[in-house]
């Protein structure tokens, strides 16, 4: 008997939601958490426990999850007016809006679950992501700022990282949510090509959609100047080594390399610049940082 490919009505429910909430790019932010949790060690020479990265872990990939399934489930209408997102699984009903609902509040009791194993601050902040998760799905609705608001919102990663290992607020982590912030919103700004039409003709707001393919284009190069600047000044912040600063160029080489590859009047290789590109730049970055910290 055959399972079905993933997110389809035959597949095992549990396969069903993880492509509805896209599991595997949990990998653009979460390496991010990490380095911030290493920079936090820096001071005093040692690496996060395991068991603290294993709660930060499961923290990140909870809040994730629950950040898209009540994406998915706000937009499930526009998104089955839209060719490219009306075989997610709201709208060809390969789950229902009281799954996806339910979905939300497991994801949300397991990240409370993970929040209550780290530092006692965290408690008290961790409604902050998600009153921003549930903000974002209407911001597209409003205004093109959009992207700076997903930016934002999973920037917050290695900040979060920093304050769950006990650490008092400073601006090396800060300097990181701004790395974070800028590198999301740039090629979230690049992804929105892909709706162009649909958002005008829905008249949902996106920088492309108000600015044009070009001035799409110009805002996410400003974006990523401004992300391997923000990285390099964590670095200064928090007392890096050079290896570090080997990573900030590397991730300034994967950036140009996006840019490069795509253009204004040349979409064809969007995929590649989106997908493959960032797909890895956190995870480069990491591997420096690791490198620094040793």
């Amino acid at each position: 008997m055959t399972h079905g490919r993933p997110g389809s009505r035959a597949a095992p429910l549990h396969r069903r939601y993880a492509s509805l909430v896209k599991l595997e790019h949990t990998i653009f932010a979460l390496p991010f958490a990490y380095a911030g949790a290493i920079l936090a060690g820096r001071g005093e020479g040692v690496f996060p426990s395991w068991s603290d990265l294993l709660w930060i872990t499961v923290a990140m990939a909870a809040a994730r999850s629950l950040a898209m399934a009540i994406n998915r489930l706000v937009d499930r209408e526009i998104d089955a007016r839209n060719p490219r997102t009306a075989g997610r699984e709201l709208p060809r009903g390969a789950l229902a809006p009281a799954q996806v609902a339910a979905f939300c509040l497991f994801a949300l009791a397991l990240y409370l679950l993970a929040v209550f194993q780290l530092a006692p601050v965290v408690r008290y902040l961790c409604p902050i992501p998600v009153i921003a998760f549930l903000v974002y799905p209407y911001l597209k609705r409003v205004t093109w700022l959009c992207h700076l608001w997903l930016g934002a919102t999973i920037g917050l990663a290695p900040l979060a990282a920093w304050l769950a290992l006990g650490k008092p607020f400073a601006w090396a982590p800060c300097a990181l949510w701004l790395a974070v912030a800028s590198w999301i919103a740039g090629f979230d700004m690049l992804y929105a090509l892909y709706d162009l039409e649909v958002d005008q003709a829905q008249r949902l707001h996106s920088v492309a959609a108000r600015f044009g393919v070009v001035g799409a284009f110009r805002g996410a190069r400003i974006l990523h100047v401004a992300t391997v600047t923000a990285l390099v000044l964590a670095g200064v912040l928090g007392g890096a080594g050079s290896v570090w600063y080997a990573g900030a160029v590397a991730v300034a080489a994967l950036l140009l390399y996006e840019h490069l590859i795509v253009s204004p009047s040349d979409l064809r290789r969007l995929d590649a610049a989106f997908f493959t590109a960032n797909s890895f730049v956190a995870v480069v970055f990491l591997a420096f940082v690791i490198g620094d910290a040793l």
